[in-house]
């Protein structure tokens, strides 16, 4: 049975659709072996544009974007749209009704990952409008009945501005890593027995060694997957 057809929606920022382009090929390869690669289409946005229209709160205009960019690729030939931001899943559900195959949601797969570890009290690190509104935590509450902790407003600024001002732009310091293990600590001792990194470039920052409870990467569980829905 052949692969199907993975459609990357990226440039969310390009940093983390890197991660998923690789992952997802390695994984294919894991399973596959020999040479076998992914079958991905993807679409890329110009960020620049996109965090413009996040922070005037111009989310229609950027809900008809991201229905553009899923379109592009089911006519492309995709067969599964997997959007590489956890932030831009706040249209997930205007994306789905858009195209006419299936959209693979971030959150799923990670409260699936969490409930099979037995855990359900998380925290969410991730951009201020994944921490903040309800399309995200809601999800995991609602679907998953996680219970969802967010850091308190002065760490959800830094949390945000480190991934919009460094890591979106490449940048990986050890004084941030230092700050986001201080933020974990502190939903740790409010109860949080695992944390959810619901950003998808957080992963280029921190990882188990920073935690005193497991980390759920939200990159690495939404492109594997991504690749055991295209294995069939």
């Amino acid at each position: 049975m052949p692969q199907k057809v993975i459609g990357l929606i990226g440039g969310l920022s390009w940093e983390s659709s890197a991660e998923y382009y690789r992952i997802i090929n390695e994984q294919v390869r894991a399973r596959l072996g020999g040479l076998n690669s992914a079958r991905m289409l993807m679409w890329s946005f110009d960020f620049a544009g996109i965090e413009a229209l996040q922070s005037a709160d111009r989310w229609q205009e950027a809900t008809l974007e991201m229905i553009d960019a899923a379109r592009r690729l089911e006519r492309g030939g995709a067969d599964l749209v997997v959007i590489c931001s956890n932030t831009m899943h706040r249209m997930a559900s205007e994306v789905q009704a858009a195209i006419g195959i299936p959209l693979l949601h971030i959150a799923d797969p990670t409260a699936e990952r969490i409930r099979a570890a037995g855990l359900g009290r998380v925290g969410l690190l991730g951009t201020a409008f994944t921490m903040e509104q309800s399309f995200y935590k809601g999800r995991l509450a609602e679907r998953h009945g996680l219970d969802v902790l967010v850091p308190d407003a002065e760490d959800r600024a830094v949390v945000h501005r480190i991934i919009y001002e460094e890591l979106v732009q490449g940048r990986v310091e050890a004084s941030s890593r230092q700050a986001y293990r201080e933020v974990i600590a502190r939903l740790v001792a409010r109860g949080a027995e695992a944390v959810i990194l619901g950003c998808t470039e957080i992963m280029l920052l921190v990882g188990s060694e920073d935690s005193a409870v497991p980390l759920f990467d939200t990159t690495g569980i939404h492109a594997e997957a991504a690749v055991a829905w295209a294995l069939g």
